[in-house]
């Protein structure tokens, strides 16, 4: 097996997760995956990947090396389809995650246009309410919506929403609306665990930055079973202001301190190929990134 042959039986290997995963996808032998990588820890003197008895991880040294071995896998891609003619037509899976409120009600619409535009491309879609290891999993585009710590992946700002706090007019009508955070300490709250985890929410109190411990009476790991129960009038849930939005237009849902408010999150079109990405990766972010920052709810 040549080089690049072995690389891409590597990284097969990463985004499977196994060896027998990567000979379907490659429709080679299980044991030609495994020579093809072991081959290239003997050439480069590094261990690639950790196997047991159950699970293949990629290391350390093998999560950079498959980050590379994309990258040059697209350039010759890239390569190979400038000579062809074709190089304007993406081809291949196109795989995405986002948060699920924000998948079903932004990404969903731009990918289907992508789609419709692009008929050699398929996509796959995992909308999940935590964060995605685009290398791990084998993802190529992600949406993400908080402030991104330093890392090698290439991310473009498309938007910003807020952290809001909403009730249903019922409930507010029952116990009355908050007037300043302390008072949320004698109301029943909600808190999604894919935004807020911890028992204080973050407010700006006075011009400063501040926090106010509450006690939810119900915690989920999705924003939108936070929604239904705030609709349901339980309590005031705790949401970004896009999953809150069509709610509120519609009077279902009321919002409440929206004086103490906090900084604005910012939205990000993230993938880990950098400027040498595929076509159908280049095409879908661009697209992505055009409609996105024209949404004057994500602005």
């Amino acid at each position: 097996m040549d080089r690049l042959q072995a690389m891409a039986t590597f990284v097969a290997v990463v985004d499977s997760g196994s060896f027998a995963g990567a000979a379907r996808r490659l429709s080679l032998s299980a044991p030609v995956v495994t020579r093809a990588v072991a081959e290239l820890e003997a050439r480069l003197q590094l261990r690639l990947l950790t196997r047991t008895t159950r699970v293949v991880r990629v290391t350390e040294a093998g999560a950079r090396y498959a980050e590379d071995c994309r990258r040059i896998l697209a350039q010759v891609e890239d390569a190979e389809s400038a000579a062809a003619g074709t190089h304007g037509a993406p081809r291949g899976t196109l795989a995405i995650t986002a948060p699920v409120l924000f998948g079903q009600m932004y990404v969903t619409p731009v990918l289907v246009r992508y789609l419709q535009c692009h008929p050699e491309v398929d996509a796959q879609c995992l909308f999940l309410d935590r964060v995605v290891n685009l290398v791990e999993e084998g993802v190529d585009v992600a949406v993400r919506i908080a402030e991104l710590p330093d890392s090698s992946l290439q991310a473009v700002r498309v938007g910003r929403v807020r952290r809001v706090l909403v009730a249903a007019p019922a409930y507010l009508e029952a116990h009355g609306a908050p007037m300043r955070p302390e008072e949320l300490a004698g109301h029943a709250t909600i808190s999604a665990a894919g935004l807020a985890a911890q028992p204080e929410w973050r407010f700006s109190m006075d011009g400063r930055p501040g926090t106010q411990r509450v006690s939810p009476r119900m915690r989920t790991t999705t924003n939108d079973s936070a929604v239904a129960a705030a609709l349901a009038g339980l309590g005031i849930a705790r949401l970004l202001s896009y999953q809150a939005a069509p709610h509120v237009s519609a009077g279902t849902l009321v919002p409440v301190l929206e004086a103490f408010e906090g900084a604005p999150v910012p939205i990000h079109v993230v993938h880990h190929e950098g400027r040498r990405a595929t076509q159908k990766v280049r095409g879908f972010v661009d697209m992505a990134v055009e409609i996105l920052r024209a949404d004057p709810a994500l602005r």
